[in-house]
């Protein structure tokens, strides 16, 4: 028994210094191995996760591509690129000119615009009376219209003397006012009239004056309009004689002019009285044709002054200065030619109009005259359409014409086609080669993924497009955790009233209706026609003060389960402000998550930042985001021909998001290992 007890101690001893001894072993261990910083475990945790990984690489590609690609791509987010295409356009239009147009001979002459208005209706009612003059009356003037020559008409500003009334009637003769015991007399002064009318007060009166009764009738403040009763022919000034009484009553007849002892009269007819003028000096103001002018060298321009001239010139003299050179003037054949000082032709007024489309005088001379004569032809066998080749100039984007190296015009044959139209127009239209917008080309060399509708190459917008999607992201979510941490710390540190006014305030936002609110920002912003940069900035602006809630609440329950434990109760012991406890001590334990909140928070501002641009109402064109991209193919049609513009931008998009998900995801588990080994 004694022998087994001792080898039971025997046993006992050994296996007791034996575990001595292999836990002085592991002391020496523990000396020698290095221990990580809870910051270096995070991360061995989390390139442990592959697909943590995969997210950081594609979000590191996408930083890089769009923030440094631009610098090495050629092409710009608003550069718009042209090409040279062949395009049925509508080139011309031809008619008949039925309308006079106006050309100013002296500017300092004002012209009544009801007087203007009317010029058309009044040469034609000379024309079909066969008159060669006729006189207008506007509201503070009297006008003269006169004949040159076949449709070239000179209006003119003309001063008129009243002779004489004739028939019964009322004739308005003026203003009396009775305060200054002045006359404005609407015609010939009446002799006698304004002493006669120094007895009128009150409300007027009547005054008799060689056999005319004169009536003074209440007008504005203290003046009267003053109008006469005229029976037969009444005199205003002096007396012309039975031979000029005659030619009045034959006048009144037809109401027309008439000539007397050298001087012209016309007749004013108002009811059943004729008001007789005699017409004064004439300051021709404007000359009215339907010709229009066609020079003969391609791209010549005519002024003003060269159309009145020219005009005035071949009915009075034959030559005229314009613009500093001699010109003549002559009708040949009908057509009026001009000629440049060396006798050369230069241009020619016809009543056959042959323009671009556009209205411009930008047409070939002798392309003008082919699509007369084919006109003409049509005319003669009742056709409407009508066929012809012609070689036209190419032009630029700009409408200017293309040159060779040598300076010589570059040009294209093209089929051309004339209709006609009911209104009796005729409208050209050309297959021409014209440097247009290069729109929705397919992706080549030049352009990997092709050219947009406004001509930008979309691969160059992508990259453009990405700064600002991403920017968009990272704003806002610094935003939302800004006014998070603020509002959640102050929560849960002080607790009481000021935890439950936040947290109300919290209830609030988080039942605020984001979208329909942004999309009423949006329409709003839209009416205001605001700056793109503006728009862009109260856009994130808007996101981060709606979408700060969710951080609040997380950073108020974080610290309401930090704030008891024991370094809280050491901070305040040893007289920590409160604000460094909040900021110092409580955030810092909170960061982590906030951290992955974030990470993952960002990939939802981006989607949410692409649907409004999408719909229109984020970021505008012509400033490039991943949502404004799609929006510029955004009808079914356009998808289905244009997958090469939107197919990559939602890959994009995808990526993106997906990518920040991963990250997030990896965070959280290496935050927190215990919850995926």
């Amino acid at each position: 028994m004694a022998n087994s007890y001792l080898y039971d101690a025997l046993k006992a001893k050994a296996a007791l210094e034996e575990k001595q001894q292999d836990s002085e072993l592991h002391l020496d261990d523990v000396s020698r191995v290095k221990v990580l910083s809870p910051g270096r475990q995070v991360f061995k945790r989390f390139i442990r996760n592959r697909l943590a990984v995969f997210g950081s690489v594609l979000l590191i590609t996408m930083f890089v591509f769009s923030f440094f690609g631009p610098l090495f791509y050629p092409y710009g987010q608003k550069q718009i690129f042209y090409k040279f295409d062949e395009q049925n356009v509508n080139y011309g239009m031809a008619k008949e000119n039925t309308a006079y147009n106006g050309y100013t001979i002296d500017d300092s002459i004002e012209i009544e615009r009801p007087v203007v208005n009317a010029i058309n209706s009044n040469v034609k009612k000379m024309i079909a009376d066969n008159e060669d003059q006729m006189v207008v009356f506007g509201e503070n003037g009297s006008y003269e219209i006169r004949k040159l020559a076949d449709n070239v008409y000179t209006l003119s500003a003309i001063e008129l003397e009243q002779v004489c009334t004739l028939g019964s009637g009322t004739v308005k003769v003026g203003v009396y006012d009775s305060i200054k015991k002045t006359f404005k007399f609407s015609g010939a002064q009446v002799e006698g009239l304004t002493e006669a009318a120094a007895g009128i007060k009150g409300k007027g009166g009547t005054v008799e004056l060689d056999g005319v009764t004169y009536t003074f009738t209440k007008g504005a403040g203290k003046s009267f309009d003053v109008t006469a009763e005229m029976d037969g022919l009444q005199y205003t000034g002096e007396e012309l004689g039975e031979a000029f009484e005659s030619a009045v009553n034959r006048a009144a007849g037809s109401a027309k002019s008439f000539a007397f002892e050298g001087d012209t009269y016309t007749l004013r007819q108002d009811g059943s009285l004729y008001e007789v003028y005699r017409l004064g000096e004439t300051k021709p103001a404007m000359v009215y044709t339907r010709m229009t002018v066609d020079t003969y060298a391609l791209g010549t321009t005519v002024s003003n002054e060269f159309r009145v001239g020219a005009l005035l010139a071949a009915n009075e003299g034959g030559s005229f200065e314009a613009d500093g050179q001699g010109f003549t003037a002559a009708y040949e054949d009908g057509i009026l030619i001009v000629r440049d000082a060396e006798g050369n032709e230069y241009a020619e007024f016809t009543l056959f109009s042959v323009r671009r489309y556009t209205g411009e005088d930008s047409m070939a001379y002798d392309l003008k005259q082919v699509l007369a004569e084919h006109i003409s032809d049509m005319e003669a066998r009742g056709a409407k359409t009508s066929s012809l080749s012609y070689d036209l100039p190419q032009q630029g984007a700009s409408g200017e014409y293309l040159y060779d190296e040598d300076g010589n015009l570059l040009y294209n044959e093209s089929d051309m086609t004339i209709t006609k139209r009911d209104t009796g127009e005729y409208v050209i239209n050309a297959d021409q080669i014209i440097y247009v917008i290069d729109m929705f080309s397919a992706p080549s060399a030049k352009h990997i993924l092709g050219t947009d509708g406004d001509g930008f190459d979309v691969l160059a917008r992508v990259m453009y497009g990405g700064r600002i999607s991403l920017m968009v992201g990272f704003v806002v979510v610094f935003l939302e955790c800004f006014l998070g941490i603020i509002m959640g710390g102050l929560a849960g540190y002080y607790g009481g009233w000021v935890d439950m006014l936040i947290m109300r305030l919290v209830d609030i936002f988080y039942c605020l209706p984001s979208m329909p609110i942004m999309i009423i920002l949006g329409a709003m912003m839209d009416a205001l026609r605001m700056n793109t940069y503006i728009r862009l900035i109260i856009m994130m602006a808007a996101l981060g003060i709606m979408g700060w809630a969710g951080v609040a609440r997380l950073v108020r329950g974080q610290i309401l389960s930090l704030r008891e434990q024991e370094f809280m109760v050491a901070t305040e012991a040893t007289g920590i402000k409160v604000s460094d406890r909040i900021f110092h001590h409580l955030v810092p334990n909170v960061m982590p998550q906030l951290i992955v909140t974030a990470t993952m928070g960002m990939g939802g501002v981006i989607i949410t930042e692409s649907t409004l641009s999408f719909l229109g109402l984020g970021v505008k064109h012509p400033l490039a985001t991943w949502g404004t991209i799609i929006n510029s193919v955004s009808s079914a049609s356009a998808m289905a021909h244009y997958a090469h513009i939107w197919i990559p931008v939602g890959l994009l998009i995808c990526l993106t998001v997906i990518a920040f998900n991963f990250v997030g995801d990896g965070l959280r588990d290496a935050y927190d290992p215990k919850a995926k080994r």
